[in-house]
């Protein structure tokens, strides 16, 4: 099994029903198996389109999927809940799922790009990543935790303190 880091955000809707049903349903592949994920953090938008600000966090996988059967995945599982509200690629969404890390891969197919282009330059990415793998090793040697302290980031990013876990595994009732 390779080991995989994924960042999931959403902004419209119910996000974080829409960040547990994502994590059930990748959950529910044969091929993978969702093994941490980090807390809520709420972030201010990037890219220039006014929107309101995301839920994003982290989730580290095991999986028998190969990298692009995981894009496909997280594709799938993005389309079955309402994906992107059609404002361009840096628009509101219901659901975002990419894949930051596949072991210490480094990929470049079409759309699959391993490790993430920007994961480097965002903090809403390496805040949850660094809080479930602080001293995970990064394509070309340094680590998570090495990463989030050296990243110029200035957008905002605080852990959800009111309710910073979310409860996945189960279903909504």
């Amino acid at each position: 099994m390779a080991e995989a880091f994924l960042s999931l955000g959403c902004n419209i809707g119910d996000c974080r029903a829409n960040l547990a049903a994502a994590l059930r349903k990748l959950d529910a592949d044969p091929g993978v198996e969702v093994t941490r994920v980090s807390s809520v953090y709420i972030t201010e938008p990037v890219g220039g389109v006014v929107q309101p600000s995301f839920l994003n966090m982290a989730a580290a996988l095991e999986t028998d999927l190969q990298p692009q059967e995981l894009l496909a995945l997280c594709r799938r599982v993005e389309q079955e809940l309402g994906g992107r509200d059609g404002r361009g690629h840096m628009g509101p969404r219901a659901i975002d799922l990419d894949i930051l890390l596949y072991e210490q891969l480094e990929i470049t197919e079409g759309d699959l790009l391993i490790p993430h282009p920007h994961m480097l330059e965002r903090a809403f990415v390496l805040e949850p990543l660094d809080e479930i793998a602080a001293a995970g090793q990064l394509p070309g040697g340094a680590t998570v935790g090495e990463a989030l302290r050296t990243c110029g980031d200035d957008h905002g990013v605080e852990r959800d303190s009111a309710r910073p876990l979310l409860d996945w595994r189960s279903e909504p009732s």
